[in-house]
């Protein structure tokens, strides 16, 4: 059994839209009584998102971040038959089967950097992590953090591995520098890259690696058009994974020369 597994819930209320936009994500209660941040495979860039939010996730809880509980989250077939909003019933009915849901940190509030300073082992932590897995998404506006029991929690990963939406010479894109990394809202704390870089190089071992790829399920992999089979996919975000961690000084030199 893989030590990564994650549990699997079932969706029985759909809450509350929680923002807008094109995801339109939600809040959700489940089999278990818990209430979750559903992500929908139909939404957006559907299932591409939920795996950059599974292994972003992931990736971060491997590297001792805080990190929200992920779960699969089955969506029944006559889920959302009586919702009245008809753009959030399409939703529903596209996203039936397996999709993905973040625990809801109930009482959490948005991380202000003005109000909140980061250390900067942990703000060149989180930097790494975010060259690593080139998230785009953890700017001045819109950090993707949150504070919880006076804690920084990490949230909201659907942004990163953005070569999957182009799907082209993966070597190349596991190579680039990420210049993207100037706008990350924790880069100028960020003075001890060289420090984590050896130790999350440390951590993430290939087993590890190889780990959190395999949990991807398959109907996030079942790509209309891919030439290549789930398996081959998976294979693809591994190699992916562990040339990026190889070439590491590349986007460590990249995040110090930003800053």
């Amino acid at each position: 059994m893989n030590p990564n597994e994650l549990r699997t819930v079932t969706v029985t209320r759909y809450i509350t839209p929680l923002r807008e936009g094109g995801s339109l994500p939600a809040l959700a209660e489940a089999d278990d009584d818990f209430k979750y941040v559903l992500k929908f495979k139909g939404a957006g860039h559907g299932g591409k998102a939920l795996i950059a939010e599974l292994l972003g996730g992931e990736i971060a809880r491997a590297l001792g971040f805080k990190v929200p509980e992920l779960v699969f989250a089955n969506l029944h077939e006559a889920f959302g038959r009586t919702e009245g909003d008809e753009e959030i019933q399409d939703l529903l009915k596209a996203s039936q089967g397996l999709n993905l849901a973040l625990h809801f940190l109930s009482g959490a509030i948005n991380f202000d950097p003005v109000v909140t300073k980061v250390d900067p082992l942990l703000a060149s932590k989180i930097v790494w992590l975010d060259a690593f897995i080139t998230n785009v998404d953890r700017s001045y506006r819109n950090t993707n953090m949150l504070i919880w029991h006076k804690e920084l929690w990490l949230i909201d990963h659907g942004a990163s591995f953005y070569f999957h939406h182009s799907w082209t010479n993966m070597e190349k894109s596991a190579k680039t520098p990420f210049n993207l990394i100037k706008d990350h809202v924790l880069l100028p704390q960020a003075s001890k890259l060289e420090e984590v870089n050896r130790e999350c190089k440390a951590i993430l071992t290939e087993e590890k690696i190889r780990n959190i790829v395999n949990l991807i399920p398959v109907e996030w992999l079942e790509w209309e058009g891919a030439e290549e089979s789930p398996e081959e996919i998976r294979e693809t975000y591994a190699r992916f994974l562990l040339i990026r961690l190889e070439n590491s000084e590349v986007f460590i030199k990249e995040a110090k020369n930003a800053r």
